[in-house]
């Protein structure tokens, strides 16, 4: 299985481990800022700590493990090398800056005097990344409906951040004629919606079935998703801008609904011609996050509908209701689990790859602690569940425990993620030397 995540177009290792230990680390400031804002988790319009605790878990967690999984698997999507190694480095470095800089902008609420440099070199370092998948995908000898969702995400990714840099610029000169919170929304679904649920179907339709061992599945499916998604996006946002109606609103929703109700077809077909069929703790995440998927679907038509439904009183608990469901239940919960199978094999590579044949060595998974993630994976649902019942409660003291969940969930999982890196293959191999003697 290893191979399959590794080509003689491969990355070199040093240029994909920093993403996944920034994001480890990203994780853990996530639990910590959570902790710290529990109670004004109820405070949705504008609450500057909840923009900080986005930000870091869209950027500093998700965004960054994406970009360190999407750079080792372009060699086997695209079928050829990254563009550019080094500006994959450089482009690392200026994301982190970047995400912290934007992080403490949020969370000490200056809008006016830092935001707009925040910002701005965020979009540069984004801007750098889409360049290279670019480029890389100018030279790929495989251009496939797979690679496609990977082209649209990165599309929707500019668009996202070119919204988002325009708010924050306008925060200081004020040329917008709409409301802050109107281009708060585009932003939201173009960078939620648009990226991040592209990306991940696009990385899902190779890691899923690669790590499900699923074959000849019906990619036709895959194709229908991709048209439905995509027009039913780009709908959106141009009704948003030019329309704002409703109804036209619920209509290219549903739109991007069928898009996903495809994609669960294709990902239904994978695990039902599956052969492997016991599922590990990251796969177990992965197929629970499909169905955590199901949640914001059904919140998105509630909030669409609001004024009719009578439930408009809690208009802010359902918002936040969504956002939560988005980026725990569907997101989170993929990311936990994909780790799990990549990051091992990755780590694999780069300690054992020269190795085979000449030693014995240990599986991937063999690399961190099964028992730890088991234990984070029950905390975690706990915490969802936990989650729910406090905001549409409004019970503080509720959210103050689930945070603190979250937290110990943050800390089993760099405990495994440190574990992985600081992984010794001389003590293994000597360890393993030792005890076929004593035998």
């Amino acid at each position: 299985m290893a191979k399959n995540l590794h080509t003689d177009n491969a990355p070199a290792i040093n240029t994909v481990k920093p993403h996944f230990l920034f994001a480890a680390i990203g994780f853990l400031a996530l639990g910590i800022l959570m902790v710290l804002s529990a109670s004004n988790f109820f405070e949705v319009s504008y609450n500057h700590h909840l923009l900080a605790i986005t930000h870091t878990a869209v950027l500093g967690w998700l965004m960054m493990l994406i970009f360190g999984s999407l750079y080792q698997l372009i060699p086997v999507i695209f079928d050829t090398a990254l563009y550019s190694e080094p500006l994959a480095k450089f482009t690392f470095w200026l994301t982190a800056a970047s995400i912290v800089f934007l992080v403490y902008t949020f969370w000490i609420g200056d809008y006016t005097v830092y935001l707009p440099y925040a910002a701005t070199t965020m979009y540069l370092s984004l801007f750098f990344f889409i360049f290279n998948i670019m480029m890389s995908y100018k030279n790929a000898r495989i251009k496939n409906f797979k690679s496609l969702f990977i082209l649209a995400a990165v599309f929707w990714l500019l668009m996202a951040e070119t919204e988002g840099l325009l708010t924050a610029l306008n925060f200081k000169y004020n040329f917008y004629s709409a409301s802050h919170l109107a281009h708060l929304h585009t932003h939201a679904i173009m960078g939620l919606v648009g990226f991040f649920v592209m990306m991940i179907f696009g990385v899902g339709t190779t890691l899923i079935p690669m790590f499900l061992i699923s074959h000849r599945l019906n990619d036709k499916l895959l194709k229908i998703s991709f048209y439905l998604l995509n027009f039913g996006l780009a709908g959106l946002v141009l009704s948003k801008y030019f329309v704002d109606n409703q109804y036209i609103i619920f209509l290219f929703w549903v739109v991007v609904i069928a898009g996903v109700i495809y994609y669960f077809r294709y990902i239904h077909e994978s695990y039902k011609h599956r052969m492997k069929k016991t599922l590990d703790v990251g796969m177990k995440y992965t197929m629970l996050s499909l169905v955590f998927l199901l949640a914001p679907v059904v919140i998105s038509l509630i909030l669409i509908f609001l004024p009719q439904t009578g439930l408009k009183a809690y208009a802010e608990v359902i918002v936040l209701l969504f956002g939560l469901s988005m980026i725990f239940g569907f997101f989170t919960t993929i990311a936990l689990g994909q780790t799990y199978k990549t990051l091992p094999f990755i780590i694999w590579l780069e300690k054992y790859q020269k190795l085979v044949g000449k030693y014995h060595t240990p599986l991937p998974r063999e690399l961190y602690s099964e028992k730890v993630a088991g234990v984070q994976f029950y905390i975690y649902m706990v915490f969802l569940i936990l989650t729910i019942f406090a905001v549409i409660l409004q019970q503080t003291m509720v959210m103050q425990i689930a945070t603190v969940l979250f937290l110990i969930v943050s800390i089993l999982y760099n405990y495994n993620v440190w574990k992985m890196f600081f992984h010794d293959s001389d003590q293994y191999i000597n360890k393993r030397d030792k005890e076929i003697l004593n035998k």
